[in-house]
């Protein structure tokens, strides 16, 4: 199949060619907008209490409303507000709501909104729209921050915007700027790279412009998949976007390029070489990618929806990259011909590299001491992952400069700390009877006893009487650990003991819906991993014909895993000091980590099994193995954990995190695990690891060769034949 995929791209490139060009143009033109959400309730399951509070909500209480943006006033000295500046703080409030932004109904302030140290007052703004993260509300934001200068002039006040719509605008306008950067670095890099790997500029630029149209097709495709099925994309996705098609792309693209050039050196003409590298590459790359698609499709078991809508998202730009790795790819080079490695002539005669032929003759000599070390460097970076803290406040991972980060912030320095957001508890009559003041007087005391609420309102009822609300005060900040905790277990347990007879509670706000995340990614990752880690393993039994390969394969990669979250946790929570790690930081690690870095074991696994097929011995085997892949292993994962690493020269601390992960995750997958571990364990177990093939039971001793130096691997010929 890969023979015919192969002739038909080399023997009719301009079709092709053609075919991809007004595909991504077509897509680019006709492909609707990629919608994205930033508000973490909106990915949350509607069984969850936090969401049934929300629906309760907005019909029992229509006419409440939660304030899109606050105006945090203080003097511009930082002393207390005097009663003149306090006047200053209504006029100017006044002076917003005369100006009519387009989707700002409302902008209020009461004499109750001064702190209790008297440094600080606060405005509400309330919006026409009820998605208060839509562009438009964003925008009211921007217009009202140009106004604020003329509003306040002659005072000593200065005015700061916080809340969901400031937050979503500074997000907006930071990752719209951390893209830009992630592209340019990604592109640069990768060129460089490229470069000093082929000496060929047309190598180093043609694989940028292939990708190009690639990420143009993978994001109209999104984008129309999203439309189709209501998906909503994180705001995250579209710079992982960048990398992974980068990443995975250039991985894909070395991989057919290193055995093209091998079969250049061999003597074939440009065009035989061609099909005949798709033809041996194809089954690889396939494999490889599948891998990476189908754990990433696991995602969509999750309960989150953010992870519901990158798992297809990603997995979409990884088919694309496939397909393009055996179409577009061979067509381009087929029109090139050997031109593309111009000016070197490194294509025509093999180096030798003796970097790879001692590290294969190494492993060769002592593959159990090789695999112990290995394995014990790895175990050793894992223990950090014991230390591990998931962070559920998203917007802890903003640029601390940004003005909504600052002002809230700033408000909690003068205000308790949940007073900005307080949870909300709601008690519904079952039958819709009213209910009893003096039963709602008693549950309020009930929640005012429980350890770390400071303060609880009295019951607001709704016009009907059949639900009331309380506002519920923690001493805590609202996205903190200590009161998720508090939300998730003490308040919850009591409120829902405490009902009043006849009635149910919920209970419900922000820490509520923080709490229910938490609870939704502990179940994905009893759920995603397992999965995924079946069927990574089920692809990786059909390429090897193996049961045994494919266990002591995972299992390796899981000690990677183990091994790239503790390294993480060091780095970001011991030496940096974050309180900790974005909480869906392990799903992300594995899945990348595991999916993408399973590819250079496919390579690694699937070199060993063709040399033991040739009649090596598992010693012999192992050496040729290491000496021929590590050229192509090496180069594709300093360029893939590069792809990721320029992750880490975002602002937002949660790409940060993932960029270190990732990027370190695959160089430990690629270095120690594809290169050492993996080669070394195959070794010690011969042809036990290849059961129940017993094609590779006895190797044939007219084909086995000594232990001495590699038979002149070509440092080109890297990629496997399956």
């Amino acid at each position: 199949m890969f023979g015919r995929i192969g002739r038909f791209s080399v023997n009719r490139p301009w079709l092709v060619v053609a075919m991809w060009v007004i595909a991504a143009i077509g897509l680019a033109i006709l492909a609707p907008p990629l919608k994205s959400s930033t508000d973490q309730a909106d990915f949350l399951p509607s069984h969850y209490e936090s969401v049934r509070v929300s629906k309760l909500q907005e019909h029992a209480f229509p006419q409440q409303e939660k304030a899109a943006a606050i105006l945090v006033y203080q003097r511009q000295d930082g002393g207390k507000l005097s009663e003149a500046d306090k006047a200053a703080v209504v006029k100017a409030t006044k002076g917003f709501q005369d100006e009519k932004y387009k989707t700002f109904k409302s902008v209020v302030t009461t004499p109750e909104a001064v702190s209790k140290d008297g440094e600080m007052a606060l405005a509400n703004i309330y919006s026409t729209k009820k998605d208060v993260y839509n562009e438009d509300t964003q925008k009211s934001v921007k217009d009202l921050r140009a106004d604020r200068d003329g509003l306040l002039k002659g005072t000593a006040l200065k005015v700061s915007v916080a809340g969901p719509a400031a937050s979503a605008l500074d997000s907006t306008e930071s990752s719209g700027d951390t893209d830009a950067m992630i592209m340019m670095a990604t592109l640069v890099l990768i060129i460089v790279l490229l470069g000093a790997i082929f000496r060929s500029p047309l190598i180093a630029l043609m694989p940028v412009l292939m990708i190009l149209v690639m990420f143009t097709m993978a994001q109209g495709l999104i984008a129309t998949a999203s439309d189709l099925f209501g998906l909503e994309a994180d705001s995250s996705v579209s710079a992982i976007l960048i990398v992974v098609l980068f990443g995975v792309g250039t991985d894909y693209m070395l991989f057919l390029l290193f055995r093209y050039r091998e079969h250049l050196r061999q003597g074939q003409e440009p065009k035989g070489a061609l099909i005949d590298a798709t033809s041996r590459v194809g089954e690889t790359i396939a494999s490889a990618a599948g891998a990476v698609i189908v754990a990433f499709l696991a995602l969509t078991l999750s309960t989150m929806g953010s992870m519901r809508a990158m798992g297809p998202s990603l997995a979409i730009s990884v088919a694309v990259t496939l397909v393009a790795a055996l179409t577009l790819v061979p067509a381009v080079f087929s029109l090139l011909g050997t031109k593309a490695f111009w000016p070197s002539k490194a294509w025509k005669q093999a180096p030798r590299n003796r970097l790879a032929n001692g590290t294969g003759a190494l492993i060769s000599r002592r593959p159990g001491l090789i695999a112990t070390v290995s394995a014990c460097v790895l175990a050793a970076l894992a223990v950090g992952a014991f230390g591990f803290k998931a962070e559920f406040d998203t917007d802890s991972s903003l640029p601390k400069d940004l003005e909504s980060v600052q002002a809230m912030a700033d408000l909690q320095k003068s205000f308790s700390a949940g007073e900005s957001d307080p949870t909300l508890v709601y008690v519904q009559s079952d039958g819709g009877a009213k209910l009893d003041p003096a039963a709602l007087s008693g549950f309020r005391k009930k929640l005012e006893g429980v350890e770390g609420v400071g303060e609880v309102s009295p019951a607001v009822p709704n016009p009907r009487g059949d639900v009331a609300q309380f506002s519920v005060v923690l001493k805590y900040r609202p996205a903190s650990e200590k009161a998720i905790s508090l939300v998730s277990g003490e308040l919850r347990d009591t409120a829902h003991a405490s009902a009043p007879q006849g009635s149910e509670v919920l209970v419900g706000g922000t820490t509520a819906v923080l709490s229910d995340i938490e609870d939704a990614v502990n179940h994905d990752y009893r759920l995603v991993f397992p999965v995924a880690g079946v069927a990574i393993m089920l692809i990786l039994g059909l390429l090897l014909r193996s049961v045994v390969a494919p266990l002591y394969l995972m299992l390796a990669v899981g000690l990677g895993f183990a091994a790239t979250l503790g390294s993480t946790v060091w780095l970001f929570q011991d030496i940096k000091g974050e309180n900790g790690l974005l909480f869906m930081l392990p799903i992300v690690v594995y899945l990348f980590v595991v999916a993408i870095g399973t590819d250079y074991n496919i390579l690694m696994v699937a070199r060993l099994r063709e040399e033991v097929g040739k009649g090596k011995s598992p010693a012999e085997a192992a050496r040729l193995a290491v000496a021929q892949s590590a050229p192509t292993i090496g180069s594709a994962a300093i360029i893939l954990a590069g792809t990721f690493g320029v992750l880490m020269l975002a602002s937002n601390t949660m790409l940060q995190q993932m960029g270190f992960a990732v990027a370190f995750g695959i160089l430990l997958t690629a270095f120690i695990m594809a290169l050492l571990l993996v080669p070394t364990v195959t070794a010690m177990l011969g042809s036990k690891a290849w059961w129940p093939n017993h094609r590779f039971d006895s190797p044939h001793a007219s084909g086995a060769s000594g232990p001495g130096r590699a038979e002149e691997p070509d440092a080109a010929d890297d990629t496997v034949r399956v």
